[in-house]
């Protein structure tokens, strides 16, 4: 799929994401509020009935006024002409309550004129059967902290709805069902878009190796082919020189070809996650030895040396000993290949308690710190521009993270750019 195509589905998904989630918001606003209003004015037709009842025990005139005053959205005060029993208060609040279907626990204070402060307070459950304790002997902070004073009022009572919001947003049933599920569908599309574009990138990483791949075998392959051309001229016998630097040649390009085939198949391996060790009892200084005398061609043609610093005691351990040479091996032909004068590499060894510690260091170009955590990447090469003078595929440290991870061990890369490289490795004994 085109990257113009992908980029259109994901503004337009998005788009659409956005719209719903706007409106789902729109909407859920909009039914708390309605749930709201229709709790409040419930709530003001009950206190208003309880107030004119009061005032008829009382025998006091109704006020022209409404009696009822919302002061938040779950605190009322209802003026009232006089004095007013708290237990004929808090049976009248009960009766209008239930009789309007209100069952939210609710609290009440009875406000006294003349002490200036609130006389009594009781905790209403309508939730439980439990019974009421009054607040002014119960343990609990006073009621008078919970229901502040309303001075605009000489008598009054307050009542408040500490929890209603809480069970307006459980009444409000389907829209949190629907809100969980736009959530889920969210968190679906992002997901679903993480893997897109990782599938896009591996795609584009996939094409670039193919390419490569390409590049690298088309060479040798061509050399291969010239080289046999001229060897099958009947005279090439009479020019010795000729015939083995022809011959020289086909076999450098062949061992150059088969370490290419040889990379190829170690990542599809890796691909399968079945690396497959094969562990014995390995010197880890032969090893390093072995993987120097492979690399020794190309280190004479750049003129480079190689220093060895070999002071682990404990060397011998159980291991794989092809992967463990092919670890060393990519490490040194990296060493030599990302080095822009002679290379000079210098592999030490030591030991702890539980792990062998082996280092290789080179003077080449370095990495920089934004590239450093992406080079085990599989298929990944640092950026050079237009120029590309060193060949490769991108997977010779990925091979060399995944060899080292299976031995339980770990590595990690000291780098600066034109300072060279440090590659830290630790495979524990057991």
């Amino acid at each position: 799929m085109k990257s113009s195509s992908i980029r259109f589905i994901v503004i337009l998904a998005t788009i659409c994401i956005v719209g719903i989630t706007i409106t789902q918001l729109y909407w859920v606003r909009r039914a708390f509020d309605l749930k709201e209003a229709e709790f409040e004015r419930t709530v003001n037709t009950a206190l208003f009935n309880v107030a004119h009842q009061i005032y008829e025990i009382n025998n006091t005139p109704s006020p022209a006024m409404n009696p009822v005053k919302q002061v938040s959205t779950n605190y009322f005060v209802v003026m009232v002409n006089g004095e007013v029993d708290s237990n004929l208060l808090e049976y009248l609040l009960k009766s209008e309550f239930e009789k309007r279907s209100i069952k939210y626990d609710f609290e009440y204070g009875v406000y006294d004129c003349s002490s200036e402060k609130m006389k009594y307070g009781n905790y209403i459950s309508l939730q439980t059967a439990a019974e009421s304790i009054p607040l002014q002997t119960a343990k609990e902070k006073p009621v008078i902290k919970k229901l502040p004073a309303y001075n605009h009022y000489a008598y009054y009572f307050g009542v408040q709805f500490p929890n209603h919001e809480g069970h307006l947003i459980n009444q409000m049933g389907i829209w949190s069902f629907s809100s969980v599920v736009l959530l889920v569908v969210i968190l679906f599309f992002g997901y679903t878009l993480f893997v897109i574009l990782k599938q896009k990138r591996l795609s584009e990483i996939q094409k670039d190796f193919i390419n490569n791949m390409t590049h690298e075998f088309k060479t040798p392959i061509s050399t291969i082919a010239v080289s046999t051309e001229v060897l099958k001229d009947p005279n090439i016998v009479h020019q010795p020189e000729r015939l083995l630097n022809y011959t020289t040649i086909i076999e450098k390009e062949n061992t150059r070809l088969r370490q290419q085939v040889e990379r190829v198949l170690q990542m599809a391996r890796l691909d399968r996650e079945d690396v497959g060790l094969k562990k014995e009892m390995v010197d880890i200084h032969q090893i390093i030895e072995e993987a120097i005398r492979n690399t020794s061609t190309a280190l004479h043609e750049r003129q480079g040396t190689i220093e060895c610093n070999l002071k682990a005691s404990r060397h011998t351990f159980e291991a794989d000993k092809l992967h463990l040479t092919n670890v060393l091996y990519n490490l040194i032909d990296n060493a030599i290949k990302y080095c822009k004068t002679a290379p000079h590499i210098i592999i030490r060894t030591s030991d702890s308690n539980k792990n062998l510690l082996l280092e290789v260091e080179d003077n080449g170009i370095g990495i920089s710190p934004e590239n450093q955590k992406r080079v085990f990447q599989k298929f990944f090469r640092v950026p050079t521009g237009n120029v590309h003078d060193v060949k490769g595929f991108g997977i010779g440290l990925n091979y060399v993270k995944s060899i080292i991870e299976a031995h339980k061990g770990n590595i990690r890369l000291e780098s600066d750019l034109g300072k060279g490289c440090i590659f830290k490795i630790a495979i524990p004994f057991q």
